[in-house]
């Protein structure tokens, strides 16, 4: 099965179920190339690719969430012949959460909704970066260490990108919550003790979004606390897979 929008970097077909992992604002799906090799064969492994970047970068940007997360789930229905556990990051998760109620209004319900760096859906911030200049939204870069210094540094490199995350800004901070019910599988919000963009209050009110159990981790650290607690954070979802997994 090939998708432009799905990446499978070790595939394991003997796996029972599957990830999804979402990246972030101006993020790609490499981002997820070493959870990937981290946890197949066990689990199978689909990283989302956004158009606008890396071998998509000749497509247009897609600037608004409800439009996203309606193609990705258009190309997940495909994948749902074994359970699907979803993770996100920062916008990623947003998007995740847009994906899991898409997914459950076909009847496929996730194993579980990973929330990470991100607060909850009805939770808003009135935030403007993509009104930025260049330089504003390189300083905003800056500011979350979420982008490679050597990036940062090369122009070049830089133009190529700075679209993308330009159109990624301007989705995820003109995205409005639409009330609809709440998912029917559980969900985890992962945030850290020190995210500019993220307090635990806006985090915890993950919980309002679902009837099934809800699970918050707060770790020490920024906006990209995941990249320091990789191993923990793989631990934390292939530990709620193998148990949401296991006959009782």
């Amino acid at each position: 099965m090939s998708s432009g929008w799905i990446r499978r970097f070790h595939p394991a077909p003997e796996a029972g179920t599957r990830l999804v992992c979402f990246p972030h604002a101006g993020g790609s799906a490499t981002f997820y190339f070493p959870v990937s090799r981290a946890v197949s064969p066990g689990v199978d492994v689909l990283a989302v690719q956004y158009p606008g970047r890396q071998d998509r970068l000749n497509e247009p940007c897609v600037d608004d969430i409800p439009t996203l997360a309606d193609r990705i789930t258009e190309e997940l229905v495909g994948w749902a012949d074994r359970p699907l556990t979803l993770f996100g990051h920062s916008m990623g998760a947003t998007i995740a959460f847009e994906v899991a109620r898409r997914l459950e209004a076909r009847g496929i319900v996730p194993l579980g909704l990973f929330a990470s760096g991100r607060r909850a859906p009805s939770s808003h911030r009135d935030e403007r970066v993509h009104l930025r200049d260049d330089d504003g939204l390189v300083r905003e870069l800056q500011r979350l260490s979420g982008t490679d210094a050597e990036v940062l540094a090369d122009e070049a490199i830089l133009r190529m990108v700075l679209p993308a995350m330009r159109s990624d800004y301007r989705a995820v901070e003109t995205y409005r919550y639409t009330a609809g019910p709440p998912l029917n599988c559980p969900v985890t919000a992962l945030t850290a003790d020190d995210d500019p963009l993220v307090d635990v209050a806006e985090a915890e009110a993950w919980a309002q979004h679902t009837v099934a159990p809800f699970r918050i981790r707060v770790f020490t650290g920024g906006h990209f606390f995941v990249t320091a607690h990789a191993e923990s954070v793989m631990r934390e979802i292939t530990g709620h897979i193998e148990a949401a997994t296991t006959p009782r």
